[in-house]
């Protein structure tokens, strides 16, 4: 009875894996059949992709009909395919969700009027427009020195010095003779001398009146201001044309800024100023700009700008300083927000919004910023929705497909002379030929200034003429090539030396 038992559960167990065995082989059976099928399906939607056409990556602009190599770069053509057809818009499509976890956030491109309004600090300066030069008229000795010094500021008519005149008594006296005598041309001759002499009038009549010479005279400050030189002292002897003081008007100062030549473009002669000193900030101080000085600062790199300001009651002293207000004239401009242009040195470009959630790049002409804004002069019109956060990963997926941007139409007055690609146009350089065969040429060529195109190795068709040219790789040939639709085509082959 145990035997029978024993038996009977060996022949279960044996039932058990052989079920076990055939459920295993199958399930390997149908994951090999299903992955089959994959591949099957993804093969067959591959091939079944609709290809728009061929380019460079790195020249995605140009478009071929067919693949093969490239034209521009030592590579092969890559397919554009029909669900790609963002690249071929020049746009890029981001879903809400995608453009939410990258904290994109867009700005309206707004229009507003915009004075040219620059503020600037500048220092206040005397006026050298208005300097008097008190100097000897004849020789003589300084016989005495009032009490002044530089910096004194004194009224027209102060005395500054009395100087004892020998050649001026010797006229005197000689006036005064002939005056004796009753002559009225010859005391008219006389007189007319002492002035020749540079004696004042006042001098002179004073002799007339008195009837005696008068050998010491006080030499007089011409006008009002600041004395800002004194060079005679008492004991010294004078020459004619001896310097002995300089005066400086207070009437007036000048208001001297250092302007960038970026906020320069707006500045003209007569342009009203408004000016508040550091020490009086409520006071404002109304000037007109009296002269750009034709040089700029070599360390600054800023312009050099006057401005002059009454200075009623001599408030207003030199070495002070104080903020400028220029105002120059209103215009209506477009703004964006600073933050929404990428700016490589070479170009601005901003990503312009549109529907469907496309992102397209746009080239744009930039001006002045004020206050976290740009002007924008090209390439956008207001109500247009740009990207202000986050276009920087924008950029770089663009770069990646391929996505170029949309060029702004140049202004007469900034449009740079490109070389026109005419039909038929023939241009010339010099290379190294790579490969050659009946009617291609691949050459390691130098570059090319009217195309602006840098040193590469690229294919050329060969013209038919030159199928046969007895070239041979490694050669260094001088050769002229045109544009033949999508291709180049050289026309000319000339052997030149390495």
């Amino acid at each position: 009875m145990n035997a029978q038992n024993l038996q009977k559960n060996l022949t279960l167990t044996a039932v058990g894996l052989l079920i076990l065995g055939l459920g295993v082989a199958g399930g390997v059976w149908w994951t090999k059949r299903s992955s089959s099928m994959a591949s099957a399906v993804t093969e067959s939607a591959k091939s079944e992709r609709k290809v728009l056409y061929w380019y460079d990556p790195m020249k995605p602009d140009a478009k071929f009909d067919k693949p093969g190599p490239s034209p521009f770069m030592d590579m092969q053509l890559v397919a554009r395919y029909a669900d790609e057809g963002a690249a071929d818009t020049g746009a890029l499509t981001i879903s809400t969700r995608a453009s939410q976890s990258l904290g994109m956030r867009l700005a309206t491109v707004t229009q507003q009027d915009m004075s040219s309004t620059v503020e600037v600090a500048g220092t206040l300066q005397l006026s050298e427009r208005d300097v008097s030069i008190v100097q000897a008229r004849t020789s003589g000795f300084v016989e005495r020195v009032y009490a002044r010094a530089p910096g004194d500021v004194i009224a027209a008519g102060s005395p500054l010095a009395d100087v004892l005149n020998p050649e001026w008594a010797g006229a005197q006296q000689e006036f005064l003779a002939v005056k004796g005598m009753g002559d009225a041309a010859l005391t008219q001759a006389a007189r007319q001398r002492l002035t020749l002499l540079g004696m004042p009038p006042t001098l002179i009549q004073r002799v007339n009146d008195s009837n005696r010479t008068m050998a010491v005279t006080t030499i007089t400050a011409p006008t009002s201001g600041v004395l800002s030189e004194l060079m005679v002292r008492q004991g010294m002897s004078l020459s004619p044309g001896m310097t002995l003081a300089r005066i400086t008007g207070l009437g007036t100062v000048w208001l001297e800024l250092a302007l960038p030549q970026a906020q320069a473009s707006n500045l003209a002669i007569g342009q009203v100023v408004e000016a508040r000193l550091t020490a009086a900030p409520e006071v404002v101080l109304k000037g007109r700009v009296t002269s750009v000085l034709v040089e700029t600062n070599p360390d600054t790199r800023t312009l050099r700008v006057r401005v002059e300001l009454p200075n009623p009651g001599q408030r207003l002293r030199a070495g002070m300083l104080a903020t400028a207000t220029l105002h120059g004239p209103s215009e209506s401009v477009l703004l964006v927000p600073s933050d929404a242009v990428i700016r490589t040195g070479k170009r601005a470009l901003v990503y312009l919004a549109e529907d469907g959630g496309q992102f397209k790049p746009v080239d744009v002409q930039i001006g002045a910023e004020r206050d976290g804004q740009l002007v924008i002069h090209q390439g956008l019109s207001a109500g247009q929705k740009v990207v202000a956060s986050g276009q920087f990963l924008l950029d770089s997926e663009a770069s990646m497909r391929g996505i170029v941007t949309q060029p702004s139409p140049p202004t007469e007055s900034m449009a740079a002379p490109v070389a026109p690609m005419e039909k038929g146009a023939v241009f010339e350089t010099s290379g190294v030929i790579e490969e050659l065969d009946a009617s291609n040429i691949k050459l390691r060529h130098q570059a090319v200034p009217a195309l602006k195109w840098p040193a590469m190795t690229m294919g050329f068709k060969r013209a038919k003429d030159l199928q046969s040219s007895g070239f041979k790789v490694g050669d260094t040939v001088q050769f002229q090539f045109k544009a033949s639709g999508d291709e180049y085509e050289v026309v000319t082959l000339k052997g030149a030396k390495p």
